[in-house]
């Protein structure tokens, strides 16, 4: 298929949970994202053939009839009513896809394990609304819900300062003079993040950790020595574990790592940055922690 939309992963350094009541945070774009390839064929069917791999695998079939919304055949039927779900909402918005009774071919592949957290659905949402020409956030809103920082970050193709209510994206230039310094490691499990957006809607608001946060966000741009970086990703680190009332990942996980531990995005999953330090490798991997990055190889 020659139609191919192309769009990167992400990861939030700052101000995660609070972006949502418009804290200025950082994001950046990873190398690894989603493609999204497509075929509309004019043969009055009516048929949607999705076909979505994982890491280049066949993982998700499914054919959709369109004109009554109808899963004709999957093999993953919760996955199947996910998509089916979407594309309603793309047909709602959309001014051309879906609305006549062509059949599309369409196939994703997302280059990168799923429960690495990087932005499964935000990728899709993004692909979708370019090849439908329509608001890539207001699909995310009506399909997933959340702040959007992630639609931003795909959109964009760049690091960017994101603030919620109003909207605000800025592209940022963020390689830091000790990016060859920091690492990136998985906790080998997948965080439910709306799961997590429920825990902070549940507890007060703090204008004062909303406005901390910001700043913070602020300062790590300006950081040129990586003491300075650690001593802020650990001040935001102890703030966020105090007001959610969680253990901070590095007590919970790695109490005698010499590096400052911060979790991104959702807490109790994905990614978590540090620090290289002595035998770092060795040190994560006796640990049971074999996925870890250097920085450059993975962000964008």
């Amino acid at each position: 298929m020659k139609n191919h939309i192309f769009s990167p992963g992400k990861l939030l350094i700052t101000s995660e949970y609070f972006v949502l009541d418009g804290a200025l945070a950082l994001a950046v774009p990873t190398k690894l994202g989603q493609d999204f390839y497509w075929k509309e064929i004019e043969d009055g069917n009516s048929l949607v053939y999705w076909e979505a791999l994982h890491e280049g695998k066949p993982w998700l079939l499914v054919v959709i009839n369109y004109k009554n919304w109808e899963i004709v055949s999957t093999n993953l039927p919760e996955s199947a009513a996910f998509v089916l779900k979407v594309l309603k909402n793309v047909q709602k918005l959309s001014e051309t896809r879906f609305q006549s009774d062509a059949t599309y071919k369409i196939r994703t592949n997302l280059q990168f394990p799923g429960n690495f957290g990087l932005g499964s659905s935000s990728t899709l949402m993004n692909n979708l609304a370019e090849f439908s020409t329509i608001d890539a956030f207001l699909l995310n809103e009506i399909s997933l819900g959340g702040s959007g920082y992630d639609i931003a970050v795909a959109q964009e193709k760049s690091a960017i300062l994101y603030q919620n209510n109003p909207r605000l994206i800025e592209k940022v230039e963020f390689k830091p003079k000790f990016a060859k310094d920091l690492i990136l490691i998985h906790l080998n499990q997948k965080q439910d993040s709306r799961e997590g957006i429920a825990a902070f809607r549940s507890r007060e608001k703090s204008i004062y950790l909303r406005n901390l946060f910001s700043e913070i966000t602020k300062k790590v741009l300006e950081c040129e020595k990586i003491e300075d970086f650690s001593e802020l990703m650990l001040l935001h680190e102890r703030e966020l574990s105090k007001f959610l009332n969680v253990k901070m990942i590095k007590d919970k996980c790695f109490k005698d790592c010499p590096s400052f531990v911060k979790s991104l995005g959702a807490w109790g999953g994905d990614f978590v940055l540090a620090s290289k330090f002595g035998d770092y490798k060795k040190y994560f991997s006796h640990n049971n922690y074999h996925n870890v990055f250097d920085w450059e190889s993975l962000v964008y």
